[in-house]
């Protein structure tokens, strides 16, 4: 039987859909471009792994490693901090299960590893795998997030679980009850950092940081990929990381994902919308070929509730002037805008770019996409196409300049409406926190009220509103991000390799 990790083997609309078999795991790597840190390490086979990680893997039916396993492991077992590129489905939560099994020591019942995620659901699928490997093992796990009573939770904290996988912002309320502590902890990982980010934890993730121990602790992270404001994330969190990439898609450090959703199936605004939802981008650029389309796009996310404005050849100087001094002060959040009337715009961490429409020149294409993924960071080019003619336009400009392009399904109502009710119940967790005493009394006062409205349907609308306006204002702010430290030193990198297999050096990079 081969390894299918629980995590990431449901297709998620990436198309098409990687191979996770492990008897053609060779086929995975060798097409790739591999990043690997300095002083790299020799991949390791599931017999070279301790013995309590051997019989893990064998309980879960695992016959080999998967390729990041292999790669990232040793470094884990060596004690290097590590950043490590990877898609989900990849592999990458018994990359780092694995490891932490033979580093636990089950004689204390204490919290020993702590791995951050972003999402209830991604907290229950890392706890499940960790609670499979960890039968064998003796080590003991618990699930923590938001939304959920907090009895359970505090249960399984009190009684010791030494491996704790939960979101930043409810793992903050335990720290700060006292349900759990981390003096003995020594393992330290976050899992989807580039989404922890765009869910908005990052305060959340300082004040967890005031509660880890004095003491270094091993560190890693792993993204599908690494902007600007996850880069210092790393380096506020670990210690000299390493950097190893192993992403499908070939899209590394230094370079754009390059994204396509064709024919979504509704009118472009609405995908459009649906999909800055889902991407949370803190700074883009929505890029439209007519002054007219500009107008239109523009009254739709504004009214939608973002902090959106325009650039086109029909301003005025002054109000051209006021766009320009937002976009200079990093203060407006998506600028949408033609090719003509952006020349010469340079908004600093851009991490998206939308292109609303496919450019009319090829060319084009490159000057968009070149505006994300800058001095050593990573960004997505997303394009819509809503007809044959434009899919066909894409599939030309990529075959043209040998561009990635992965066509991927657009989010359905289902995921959008999960990935927004996890984002504002953080939101008003976080906004709870802050509250004094008085204040916390005072809101009790509409506990009865409360239940009184959960139980008719006008009620519930009424809850569903006050939630929907508190979401709306939430909107016209980015998200929380690490700010530049002039102190921060760049992920250690060694040897790029290409799909040749020769071995060249990677271009200097700096955060």
């Amino acid at each position: 039987m081969t390894h299918k990790e629980s995590d990431g083997r449901q297709n998620d609309g990436t198309r098409p859909l990687p191979s996770t078999d492990t008897d053609n795991a060779d086929e995975n790597v060798n097409p790739l471009d591999l990043v690997e840190p300095e002083n790299a390490l020799p991949d390791i086979a599931l017999a070279d792994l301790p013995a309590v990680a051997q019989k893990a893997a064998a309980s879960a039916g695992w016959s080999n490693l998967m390729p990041v396993q292999a790669k990232a492991i040793p470094y884990l077992l060596a004690g290097r901090d590590l950043m490590v590129q990877s898609r989900t489905g990849s592999g990458k939560t018994g990359a780092f299960l694995l490891p932490l099994l033979h580093q636990i020591r089950l004689d204390r019942r204490v919290c020993q590893a702590l791995i951050l995620v972003p999402t209830r659901e991604l907290a229950l699928q890392v706890s499940k795998e960790a609670a499979l490997l960890g039968e064998v093992a003796g080590v003991s796990s618990v699930a923590v997030y938001g939304g959920v009573k907090y009895g359970p939770q505090t249960s399984a904290l009190r009684e010791g679980a030494q491996m704790v996988i939960g979101t930043p912002g409810r793992i903050l309320d335990h720290l700060l009850q006292r349900n759990l502590r981390l003096d003995d902890l020594h393992h330290l990982v976050f899992d989807e950092a580039d989404r922890m980010l765009s869910m908005g934890f990052y305060p959340d993730m300082l004040q967890v940081q005031t509660f880890l121990p004095s003491r270094r602790i091993h560190g890693s992270m792993f993204s599908a990929t690494f902007p600007a404001h996850v880069l210092r994330l790393a380096q506020q969190f670990l210690t000299e990381p390493d950097f190893l990439s192993l992403s499908r898609d070939r899209v590394h450090v230094a370079e754009a994902e390059h994204i396509l959703y064709a024919d979504p199936g509704m009118k472009k605004d609405r995908a459009l919308v649906r999909l800055i939802e889902v991407e949370n981008p803190a700074a883009a650029i929505v890029f439209c070929n007519t002054r007219r389309t500009v107008d239109y796009v523009t009254i739709v996310l504004q009214r939608f509730g973002y902090d959106a404005d325009k650039i086109s050849s029909d301003l005025n100087q002054n109000e051209r002037e006021r766009v320009m001094r937002r976009v200079r002060e990093g203060k407006l959040r998506l600028l949408v805008a033609t090719d003509v009337a952006a020349r010469g715009i340079d908004i600093p961490e851009l991490s998206h770019v939308f292109q609303y429409e496919p450019p009319e020149d090829p060319e084009s294409y490159i000057h968009r996409a070149g505006r994300t993924a800058r001095a050593g960071a990573s960004g997505a080019a997303i394009s819509l196409t809503a007809s044959f003619d434009e899919r066909m336009l894409m599939e030309r400009i990529a075959k043209r300049y040998t561009i990635p392009l992965e066509e991927r399904k657009l989010p359905s109502d289902d995921e959008v409406a999960a990935t927004v009710s996890e984002r504002v119940t953080s939101l008003l967790e976080a906004k709870l926190r802050g509250r004094d005493n008085l204040q916390t009394e005072r809101m009790r006062r509409f506990r009865p009220l409360i239940d009184e409205w959960m139980e008719s349907d006008e009620g519930q609308t009424l809850l569903a509103m006050l939630v929907d306006d508190f979401y709306q204002e939430s909107l016209h702010a980015p998200p929380a991000l690490p700010e530049e430290r002039p102190t921060e030193r760049p992920p250690r990198q060694g040897r790029k390799r290409s799909r040749s297999g020769r071995t060249r050096r990677p271009r200097n990079r700096r955060n």
